[in-house]
């Protein structure tokens, strides 16, 4: 029995019991734990993280599966893991030391990221011990901590990098990790982030709140997100900016969407205006999938009312009904003509000026879907 415990990696011990782990769980800080140590740690009243003494702001527990299934294998090949193992993970521990440590500084943090990133580009194999380790918390705490108010290009560069290796990691591991940013101030720094940051980083924002959005586990917090006006905002303005995170903007708003709150909201803070804009745009290539979300909000009255009210608004709908180099959007088109011209005289006669007869007989002569050509020609005996 000695012998077995004196061959227990490090890795696989907890830092309270130095025991074999048999529930690890895994705090904000990025620390794993077995989970009746730091249960006992935390009911005696204490809140920091035992390792790094960080305050925990947010005290819940993450399980680490990875671990629990790294353990299993090991004991499964009878405590023994090749050389290899170990060459790959020790380097890595020595890295997650450096990023925790407040002996370290600033400079030594930023240069054992970009360490980190490098090994996520090129070497995705070590994704799985990065995640085994405790990299992803511990990755969301330091990019969403306290935000730098001079927003100094050594800052930039970290939190750039620090969401990179975060994407990289989140198809690895848990997402309930993400559910940190349900904390008051780590939101606020997500906000902070996407109003004052770079093109890059509010393009990883976005797939960050695309990420949030596709989960059940993270559900609440897409809520939470919603709630945000400024946010909303933010991410709305983004899709009209002239670059490459207009796009992404426009993925992160779909995503948002999936919750019916979500969109009363978005159309509060001018979504509308900001697709119009966006589909008249004949260069922006997700003009479908911004049709698709207009289809989708336009069952909210004050969402038909903007689209009527703005002076390209039914005329971009009806450039979507037909396009030469695709039919993708053709049906979300038809029917968000039909939903506002039912009962507006109004934007039946701005379709009927922008052309949405022609627009509909060049789609009935199209090779697009039976489904479609049998709304089409509804919407041509409504007009």
């Amino acid at each position: 029995m000695r012998e077995v415990e004196m061959t227990v990696p490090h890795l696989f011990r907890c830092p309270i019991s130095l025991d074999l782990f048999t529930d690890p769980v895994t705090l904000c800080t990025g620390q794993t734990y077995d989970r009746s140590s730091i249960e006992k740690w935390l009911a005696a009243g204490n809140l920091t993280c035992p390792v790094t003494m960080q305050k925990l702001h947010d005290p819940s527990l993450v399980p680490n599966h990875n671990l629990r299934h790294l353990i299993q294998q090991w004991r499964q090949m009878d405590h023994r893991f090749g050389p290899d193992y170990f060459t790959a993970i020790d380097p890595l521990v020595s890295l997650k030391h450096c990023l925790q440590s407040p002996q370290s500084t600033f400079q030594e943090k930023l240069e054992a990221l970009q360490k980190i990133q490098l090994l996520t580009d090129q070497t995705p194999s070590t994704n799985p011990f990065l995640i085994q380790i405790g990299f992803l918390p511990l990755l969301l705490q330091l990019s969403f901590q306290m935000v730098d108010p001079e927003f100094s290009q050594d800052y930039m560069n970290f939190v750039e990098q620090g969401l990179i290796c975060v994407l990289k990691l989140l198809p690895y591991g848990e997402l309930e990790s993400l559910n940190m940013l349900k904390q008051e101030s780590k939101l606020e720094s997500l906000v902070v982030l996407f109003e004052h940051g770079s093109v890059m980083m509010k393009q990883s924002l976005c797939h960050l709140v695309g990420v949030i959005s596709s989960s059940s586990s993270t559900r609440e917090l897409c809520a939470m997100i919603g709630k945000h006006p400024r946010f909303l905002n933010l991410i709305v303005c983004v899709v009209n900016q002239n670059n490459e995170a207009s796009e992404t903007g426009i993925k992160a708003i779909s995503a948002l969407c999936c919750l019916e709150s979500n969109r009363g909201k978005l159309v509060q803070q001018g979504l509308i205006d900001a697709l119009v804009t966006y589909m008249l745009n004949s260069e922006r290539s997700l003009a479908a999938m911004a049709m698709a979300i207009l289809e989708q909000v336009l069952g909210i009255e004050r969402a038909k009312e903007a689209l009527i009210k703005n002076p390209n608004g039914v005329k971009a709908v009806v450039k979507m009904v037909f396009r030469v180099s695709e039919h993708e959007g053709s049906e979300s088109a038809v029917n968000s003509l039909m939903m506002v011209c039912r009962e507006s005289l109004e934007a039946r006669e701005k379709a009927i000026v922008a052309g949405v007869l022609t627009q509909l007989l060049l789609l009935l002569q199209s090779q697009c879907n039976g489904r479609t050509k049998t709304k089409a020609t509804t919407l041509l005996k409504l007009l």
